[in-house]
């Protein structure tokens, strides 16, 4: 029995460990600027059409032209392992050579910028839509960091509009998502336990609300009308930067010194949460690498130091404060906290960017969460993106298809 008992133990421990769900991987401090190119200048969300083409990008500082290798796999809608072999979601082959690579021209820092592009002649192409996570590999089979990108099929229109929030408490500061899902190809078959939404704000997986499931349907429409379930704070917009000229003073920017690379100071922040909200035209936390005088910015743009600064106020003290953004994947780690500078009496921070326009604001961690709300505040006007991608799984299906992507934004949200 107690045998048997272990064995029990062991086999469930076992399950879990395989079944968690992955998360992606940060690169080391030299590898930066990590990016899906689509068919805009900013980094894109890698949510792509089925047949179309998967851009990775990313710069290596350390200067040895190394070599990186990429492998694919697919996952469930919650990044769990799917059961599909790779020959079921793949035509071709991964763990393959990242051969597309440049150095940089005319910089200060020195790197090597890889592109890679899917599908290539090895990986021909892929044949699912659904979940899928790209890592890269270095020589030695070491995982360098991993990114997750989405593929669908248009099988279902999604609408989605944007509300205030329904309950009294909260109606200045948070915004709710309505969804309509519907198709004129397929039936949607026992929805609520094959169909599931995911609802993003600002390309932020992170902060995704997952596993929305219909609240009822009309024919065969699926309606998702919550209030608490769809609901996320408003927050702010993004303060901003651009630094597209190296070398003379830009927007946000207070002055410039070169050292070893250029460093740009940035004007000092304020907390904003107790003042009225000001709508400012921002990208919603994404970036743009630019260079004023380069023909080609992906090799011709060089790396700043970017020096913030927020100036405190009582309620920040001993608060976990970080810089919060997409120029790195919306991760905090140490690399992005605030230190407090006794003697300019301002939390300053100083991170290695390449030229361009960012947009970032000030968060407060708290126990592996963040409070967005805490320095830059949640008002219900901010214009914010939401995507909502829609996935099925048909009884006796042995993966998540993701069937239809809908876009909505709060610029004309209403009650």
């Amino acid at each position: 029995m107690p045998f048997k008992f272990f064995a029990f133990i062991s086999i469930l421990l076992t399950s879990n460990l395989i079944f968690s769900q992955v998360e992606e991987v940060n690169p080391p401090d030299y590898i930066k600027t990590i990016n899906f190119k689509g068919n805009t200048p900013e980094t894109q969300l890698p949510i792509l059409r089925l047949g179309e083409s998967v851009i990775l990008e990313f710069d290596a500082l350390n200067g040895d032209e190394e070599d990186f290798y990429y492998k694919i796999e697919h996952f469930n809608f919650d990044w769990t392992p799917s059961v599909l072999v790779k020959s079921e979601y793949m035509d071709g082959f991964d763990n393959q050579r990242i051969r597309n690579y440049e150095n940089s021209f005319n910089t200060y820092q020195i790197y090597s910028h890889y592109t890679l592009t899917i599908p290539n002649a090895q990986t021909r192409r892929l044949k699912v839509s659904g979940n899928y996570m790209l890592s890269v590999f270095n020589s030695d089979n070491i995982l360098v960091f991993s990114r997750k990108f989405m593929i669908y099929e248009n099988m279902a229109h999604v609408g989605v509009s944007v509300k205030r929030s329904r309950d009294v408490e909260f109606i200045e500061e948070k915004q709710r998502i309505d969804i309509v899902v519907d198709s004129n190809t397929m039936p949607f078959n026992n929805p609520t336990q094959t169909i599931k939404a995911v609802i993003i704000q600002n390309n932020n997986l992170k902060t995704a609300i997952s596993n929305i499931k219909p609240q009822y349907t009309i024919g065969n429409q699926l309606i998702y009308k919550y209030d608490k379930e769809t609901s996320f704070w408003g927050g702010n917009e993004y303060l901003f930067f651009e630094n597209k000229d190296v070398r003379a003073a830009n927007t946000g920017i207070q002055s410039i010194d070169l050292k070893d690379l250029y460093h740009n100071y940035l004007y000092t922040n304020f907390e904003r949460a107790s003042r009225p909200y000001t709508y400012n035209p921002d990208i919603n936390g994404n970036y743009v690498i630019l260079n004023l005088d380069a023909e080609n910015p992906s090799i011709e743009a060089d790396y700043v130091w970017i020096h913030f600064s927020l100036l405190p106020i009582a309620s920040l003290k001993n608060k976990d404060i970080h810089i919060y953004g997409n120029f790195n994947n919306y991760v905090i780690d140490e690399s992005t906290k605030m230190v407090f500078d006794e003697s300019r009496n301002v939390y300053t921070n100083t991170l290695l960017l390449k030229q361009g326009f960012y947009n970032y604001k000030y968060i407060v961690a708290n126990n592996k969460s963040i409070e967005e709300g805490v320095i830059s505040g949640n008002f219900y006007q901010t214009e914010n993106n939401y995507k909502v991608i829609v996935y099925y799984r048909d009884l006796g299906a042995r993966y998540d298809k993701i069937i239809g992507l809908g876009e909505g934004s709060s610029v004309n949200i209403s009650n």
